[in-house]
């Protein structure tokens, strides 16, 4: 009776501490039997709308890789996805409050943003860039003195660039956009000289523009920014199912043509190619997977 008594204590607390350690995330998709994945309607190459209104890109793909390892690991073959659009101001709120269970964008991974969030391994590294017309010879954040430049609300560039506007007393005029698009068409319209944002989002803009060759991108030299999915914070099982499904993508070589097929290749909707190398950088970070989110782990 005792020993009896014994293993219903045991068999208890094991429940009890197996129910604690409980993904929540993968929880609810078991029990609804959905995925929610936060997508970017205008941040090419990597999640954006084609022609006929769907979410494509380089993220989105990464993200569907995950989906099919949740599918197996699960066992859930009709496991559904929902869509749900995201913008750069509320897509980190909107993992916090449970409204999706994935961003597949272009965010980056901050130290400050991983106080409310958790990061995949990263999956792209950029570099701040601006593009500007041709005609205004900006060749770096010092032309800008005095003169009136955007970038996106709510993300990373617009941060640092308003902190080195202050540091280094160069009284710019700093306009936000709401969105990519809508900060380039600032300088399209010239309302501004130029556009500061990460290098593959303004050489995506460029080229899907009217007169690409009107537009010359030139390094910022503001930071790094690694890109990873978003996930919710202080659910390590789930986590762990994502990176493992991103690495597998990375050690197989399957990335190379995910990659190729996004940068190197005419894409939607205007069928341009951006022509951007892999950097050293994501190499790097291809090679020996990362979740950092401190710039120096990638220089």
């Amino acid at each position: 009776m005792r020993m009896w008594k014994l293993f219903v204590i045991v068999g208890t607390a094991l429940a009890a501490n197996a129910a604690a350690q409980e993904s929540p995330t993968l929880r609810k998709i078991k029990e609804t039997g959905v995925i929610t994945l936060g997508f970017r309607d205008k941040s090419i190459p990597f999640s954006y709308l084609d022609q006929q209104q769907r979410p494509i890109g380089y993220s989105m793909d990464l993200c569907y890789r995950v989906v099919e390892s949740l599918k197996t690991r699960l066992k859930l073959p009709g496991l559904e996805v929902m869509l749900r659009p995201v913008t750069a101001a509320n897509r980190v709120s909107f993992v916090v409050n449970d409204i999706i269970d994935m961003e597949c964008g272009s965010t980056s991974n901050t130290i400050n943003r991983q106080k409310e969030v958790a990061f995949s391994v990263t999956t792209y590294v950029a570099a701040s860039s601006l593009v500007s017309k041709k005609a205004n010879n900006i060749q770096s954040l010092q032309d800008l003195k005095g003169r009136t430049a955007v970038s996106t609300a709510g993300t990373t560039t617009m941060k640092a660039l308003t902190e080195i506007n202050r540091t280094q007393n160069l009284g710019m005029h700093l306009l936000a956009g709401k969105d990519h698009p809508d900060a380039f068409l600032l300088v399209e319209t010239d309302r501004a000289v130029a556009f500061v944002m990460d290098d593959v989002l303004l050489h995506g803009l460029a080229a899907s523009s009217s007169n690409p060759a009107n537009y010359v991108i030139v390094n910022a030299d503001l930071r790094v920014e690694p890109y990873g999915i978003i996930l919710r914070k202080n659910d390590p099982e789930f986590k762990k199912i994502v990176d493992e499904a991103i690495v597998e993508v990375f050690k197989s070589g399957e990335i190379q043509q995910i990659y190729r097929k996004w940068f190197q290749a005419p894409i939607a909707p205007n069928k341009i190619s951006l022509q951007l190398p892999m950097s050293n950088a994501l190499r790097n970070a291809i090679a020996s997977p990362t979740d950092s989110g401190d710039p120096a782990a990638y220089r």
